[in-house]
């Protein structure tokens, strides 16, 4: 009889395998937005940088605060792709981009433009301690994240 299906075939579409896809979509895009805004905005308004000297020069901390407003923004975006794309393939390539991303987060502090020379400063007493854990978490996550990926395309497409 038309309109009578059963419980099955109208939840067809909700297969436990297409829930974990979802959830796996919805945890690793949301938690690369929230790790790329916590690098872009942490550093300007939540993990204080060194004020300016007293000549009105900036230290090196603050360029690095600078640079890192835009590798958390590129974060973010990328995990609004995460989001948004719900092609493997796609979304492999987004998380390897966001690994790179979160890696050169971290990279900015440590070794490409640095901080204040002296250990007790703000920058290297909290921030960059901060932005280490949040770059290091993300990385790590992102990469057990694209590890499932590729595994997953592997599974679908019948490819290694």
């Amino acid at each position: 009889m038309p309109g009578n299906s059963s419980l099955g075939e109208r939840t067809s579409g909700l297969s436990l395998k297409n829930i974990i896809k979802m959830k796996n979509r919805i945890i690793s895009g949301a938690g690369a937005i929230t790790a790329g805004l916590l690098i872009a905005l942490g550093p300007q308004f939540i993990f204080k940088l060194c004020p300016a000297g007293a000549d009105g020069h900036w230290m090196a901390c603050h360029w690095t605060g600078q640079a890192e407003i835009g590798t958390g923004l590129l974060l973010a975006a990328l995990g609004l792709g995460l989001l948004w794309f719900s092609s493997p393939e796609v979304r492999l390539g987004l998380n390897m981009a966001a690994v790179l991303a979160a890696l050169l987060a971290l990279a900015l502090p440590a070794v490409l433009i640095g901080g204040c020379g002296m250990e007790i400063m703000p920058c290297r007493a909290f921030t960059f301690p901060w932005l280490s854990v949040i770059s290091i978490l993300s990385a790590a996550a992102l990469a057990l994240n694209a590890f499932y990926l590729y595994r997953l395309r592997g599974k679908e497409t019948g490819r290694p």
